[in-house]
């Protein structure tokens, strides 16, 4: 897990899936394959295989083992709802969350159909927990705004909008039972540009709306120096968390353990609302 995370909307990372492919525009210049292609065969690297995607069971347990509480980006290096990610899998992802529950998850896809169906289906019982985020990317029109109502169709407590990399107007969102919207240009050494008029539109829509609204970045080449004010201010906005307390020590490393090993066992539903939640 990274706990200084360097994106200004999360405090930290956890990949328990390594690696993705292709899905849309939004994917042409990903950072996360940049980056993990720099270390293919690298001995020993955590991305050593480069971009292939994997799952890596000796991160499941990872939030359990913090007992600050933060804000976490779940597979920030991968999509969890990946086709070739089993739904197994996904559902001991999800029972990490489940149990952790002192952290806010923000798991964001782009394989907006099978969220949608899995938060109907298997991960019903933890769709609706309102310490678990559960979000879209919209890049544009063809391909973003259509994820949006498959979230929609989603039974979630918190839902949001990742518009990063915004590369066109994508004019009137839906934002019906969206929580939040983050607002942001691609960057990197190709990065394509974004105009202003696109983000003022979004942010006075989310305004009307009552929505969260988050602006990122600017991006491109030197996104430093590019920065994230919008017409002067920055936009920080963000929806509400819900502050759960911590399991004690033994526990913490108990749960982590049998969800490392696949031990998927009635403690990890009997744990949540018992006196174990009554802090270290």
């Amino acid at each position: 897990m990274s706990l200084l995370s360097k994106i200004e909307w999360t405090d930290a990372t956890w990949n328990p899936v390594r690696g993705c492919t292709k899905v849309s525009p939004g994917c042409k210049h990903c950072y996360a394959e940049r980056f993990a292609e720099r270390f293919r065969g690298v001995p020993g690297h955590p991305f050593e295989q480069g971009f292939d995607l994997r799952t890596v069971p000796h991160k499941l347990g990872e939030p359990l083992r913090w007992s600050e509480p933060r804000m976490i980006f779940v597979n920030s290096m991968s999509d969890l709802f990946h086709d070739q990610v089993p739904d197994s899998y996904i559902s001991r992802v999800a029972t990490t969350m489940h149990l952790a529950r002192w952290h806010t998850y923000q798991v964001l896809t782009k394989r907006s159909e099978r969220l949608r169906d899995m938060l109907r289906g298997p991960l019903s019982e933890v769709a609706g927990e309102s310490h678990i985020w559960w979000g879209v990317s919209v890049e544009d029109r063809k391909y973003g705004i259509p994820r949006i109502a498959d979230l929609q169709a989603a039974p979630a407590a918190v839902r949001f909008l990742s518009v990063e990399p915004l590369l066109e107007d994508v004019g009137e969102l839906p934002l019906e039972g969206i929580s939040w919207v983050i607002v942001g240009g691609e960057s990197g050494p190709r990065a394509r540009p974004m105009q202003e008029n696109w983000v003022l539109s979004i942010r006075e829509q989310c305004k009307a709306a009552g929505v969260a609204f988050f602006f990122k970045q600017w991006g491109g080449v030197r996104k430093k120096v590019a920065g994230r004010k919008l017409r002067g201010r920055t936009h920080d906005a963000i929806p509400k968390r819900v502050m759960n307390p911590t399991l004690p020590s033994l526990l913490r490393l108990q749960h982590a353990l049998a969800v490392e090993n696949g031990e998927l066992v009635q403690l990890a539903r009997q744990a949540i609302g018992n006196a174990c939640y009554d802090g270290e």
